[in-house]
């Protein structure tokens, strides 16, 4: 388990009591006191005490669904993508969205102080706001060209009512069509890591 852990990794262990135990400090932390931890860039790993699992994700997951509580009317993250990210637990794109989430992220992070930098400069919160909007829609784009390198079309505007199949014949799904979908799939798979690695 710890052995695995890159060196710069600390390690944090969470017990049955639902207490987590910093293993550097040899304290117990709080959720908060982790997320004070990854906006100071300190990279861990959450591991079970009793299994050994590495539990990393799902401690993220609690930090952000705490933080969201707290933040009121200045959350993060939109209802709207909120319900988007959760209708494509089901979808068959599934395997894309955190390619595409990844990229996303560090192409706002590589960019954001410069950004911030210079409109708060220039212009003022209100144009800093402005960019970011406009770095949202840029990476949706994105997504949607993706999406069209998939399925053929583009996934509905917000708010647009969905139209109904060009077809009225049931689609067939035989051994070939799906070995073309898995094709299609892993060649947008290796375009979205060759954009990544720009």
């Amino acid at each position: 388990m710890a052995d695995t852990v890159k060196a710069t990794q600390t390690v944090i262990k969470k017990y049955a009591n639902r207490r987590l135990y910093h293993t550097g400090t040899s304290t117990y932390v709080t959720l908060e006191d982790l997320a004070t931890m990854v906006q100071n860039g300190e990279d861990f790993v959450v591991y079970d005490a009793r299994t050994g699992d590495d539990i990393t994700r799902s401690v993220l997951t609690q930090i952000i669904f705490e933080q969201e509580n707290k933040a009121g009317a200045e959350n993060l993250l939109p209802v709207a993508f909120l319900r988007q990210l959760i209708r494509f637990y089901g979808d068959s794109m599934r395997t894309m969205v955190p390619s595409f989430l990844e990229f996303s992220m560090a192409n706002f992070a590589k960019d954001q102080d410069g950004l911030r930098e210079k409109f708060a400069q220039s212009f003022g919160p209100a144009a800093f706001q402005n960019a970011i909007e406009q770095q949202v829609r840029t990476n949706m784009n994105f997504f949607g060209d993706a999406m069209k390198m998939f399925t053929g079309f583009a996934p509905p505007a917000p708010g647009a009512q969905p139209t109904a199949p060009a077809a009225t014949q049931p689609a067939s799904y035989g051994g070939g069509e799906l070995d073309d979908l898995k094709r299609q799939m892993l060649e947008m798979q290796q375009r979205l890591e060759a954009l990544a690695k720009k």
